[in-house]
């Protein structure tokens, strides 16, 4: 059924994109989150619209909870999860900023090292946080979709916020410094220019990567700017061919880059980067294809 297809002055529709940007920061997955809008659309043609006062917060509390029936089995997948788990990047090549309207529809930016930090918030942490913090729904309408009051989720939503602050790094909240790493970082990465990694690598600096055991990928964290420059030097250098491109980007609205095939037009990676004081201290590569194939390169 192509629900796409109806009115688009139904409120469905009207808060579609919304309600996607609500399912993708609880679930960290696209396709997931697709799985949610389906199902929630099909409540919604059954819901006896004239007893619902507010649709939009009608439709978000149906959502949330879809979500937070799908965050468990989701953790238990992941566990199993060959190597690193990391959230499904989302990717633009926006020259300009969005617009204070575009920025609401879509909540606060969020990145894919917060969406990584969130996978150690329980369901229920993580959607009071969510829906709190970055789309400013209130702890009333949270609770609803919790079934806790609103002190109670007043807590999770404060425990979270701990969380995520004692599970994260410090990141810069400057865009064109965040913006020079990755340049220099890209430039460094395509000369095979070791000495010029590690002056833009943290010495702490933390490289994830998820292949999702279909691409080889590193299967625990490679940790420390030489043990870094090392391994990118040696993938740059059996990997990326004339053939190969790069791309900056922006992925899940701050600067990365897109690894891609000429001839195909297939992305083979997508790169996020935490900086902070002019240097990466952590990198964020997704090279798993089935999270991937919803992107398309600007160069191709």
């Amino acid at each position: 059924m192509d629900h796409r297809a109806t009115d688009d002055t139904d409120p469905f529709e009207t808060n579609r994109r919304y309600l996607g940007s609500v399912a993708y920061r609880l679930l960290g997955s696209f396709t997931d989150a697709e799985d949610v809008l389906q199902e929630a659309w099909l409540r919604w043609q059954a819901a006896d619209r004239a007893a619902v006062d507010d649709p939009r917060a009608f439709l978000t509390t149906v959502v949330t909870r879809l979500c937070y029936d799908q965050l468990g089995s989701a953790r238990a997948r992941r566990e199993a999860y060959y190597g690193e788990w990391l959230p499904e990047p989302s990717v633009s090549y926006a020259s300009t900023p969005d617009s204070p309207a575009e920025l609401a529809e879509r909540g606060e930016s969020v990145s894919l090292a917060l969406l990584a930090v969130l996978e150690q918030l329980t369901p229920a942490e993580r959607a009071a946080f969510v829906l709190h913090d970055v789309f400013a729904v209130g702890f009333e309408d949270i609770a609803a979709s919790l079934d806790r009051t609103p002190d109670a989720t007043r807590q999770l939503a404060s425990r979270a916020r701990r969380r995520v602050r004692d599970g994260g790094r410090h990141a810069s909240a400057d865009p064109a410094a965040h913006r020079r790493a990755v340049e220099a970082f890209a430039d460094a990465s395509t000369r095979g220019d070791i000495l010029g990694l590690m002056e833009v690598l943290d010495p702490d600096v933390v490289w994830h990567s998820d292949g999702g055991g279909i691409v080889r990928a590193g299967v625990r964290p490679v940790l420390g700017s030489e043990k870094v420059a090392r391994l990118v030097g040696g993938l740059v250098a059996k990997w990326f061919t004339p053939e190969h491109g790069l791309d900056l980007a922006l992925v899940n609205g701050e600067p990365g880059l897109v690894w891609y095939d000429r001839p195909t037009g297939t992305v083979a990676g997508v790169l996020a980067f935490t900086v902070a004081d002019g240097r990466i201290t952590e990198a964020y590569v997704v090279v798993n294809p089935e999270k991937l194939g919803r992107i398309t390169p600007i160069g191709s």
